[in-house]
């Protein structure tokens, strides 16, 4: 057992004197190319550098509208150098004052002078980077909207509601959002072919509406 213990802690010790000289270099840990087993003794350590990155470049209303500012391009040259992760010009004084509006008068002030808040973009970017996605449940009383790991399978989506969903997972009843949205009801969906029986192996997308079948009697064995 020592011996075991003994040559994890080298496979260890080596990830880390190189993640160090990376550091060194004046390099980000997160712009590496690092192995899947490397990764594994990475992620405890909650490096700074290893996190993922969005620049949010903060303008007055003016520059915001008109979508320039004099040092946009010398920040995203910078950007470029570093990692090319995306940048998002917003202007903290426009949405500072649409959040105090009520919400019709902030709509028709958008309208008026040609302007759109950053907020729905920042929130989605920001999702996408840290490889969160949504799917959604609905019933007759409420929809819901659920956070899961891109890539999580239907069973691990359906734990996220509920540990006795993925224990006794027997199948998810998918449709998209988009189409819910352009047919107009569960039932309509279902007419257009739009509607899927998805079994364990299923990938959960970005947007799905799902109602999950699961049996938990017998220790969710069924």
């Amino acid at each position: 057992m020592k011996r075991s213990n003994d040559k994890q802690l080298k496979i260890e010790h080596e990830c880390c004197e190189k993640v160090k000289a990376w550091l060194e270099e004046g390099k980000d840990v997160r712009l590496g190319d690092w192995k899947a087993a490397e990764v594994e003794i990475l992620n405890p350590l909650q490096l700074l550098t290893a996190k993922p990155v969005v620049y949010l470049v903060n303008m007055n209303e003016r520059d915001y509208q008109r979508k320039k500012n004099k040092f946009l391009p010398k920040i995203h040259a910078w950007v470029q150098e570093h990692g090319a992760e995306p940048i998002l010009p917003f202007s903290c004084v426009l949405e500072k004052n649409l959040a105090d509006m009520p919400v019709d008068e902030a709509a028709k002030y958008c309208e008026e002078n040609k302007l759109v808040s950053a907020l729905p973009k920042i929130i989605k970017t920001g999702f996408s980077a840290i490889n969160l996605i949504y799917f959604f449940t609905a019933g007759p009383d409420e929809v819901r909207c659920w956070q899961i790991r891109r890539q999580s399978k239907a069973p691990q989506a359906a734990g996220a509601i509920h540990t006795d969903f993925e224990r006794g997972f027997i199948c998810a009843e998918v449709m998209k959002f988009e189409d819910l949205k352009e047919h107009g009801t569960e039932a309509a969906c279902k007419a257009a072919g739009k509607y899927r029986q998805e079994g364990k192996t299923y990938v959960v997308q970005d947007g799905d509406v799902i109602f999950f079948k699961f049996n938990v009697s017998g220790g969710g064995k069924k």
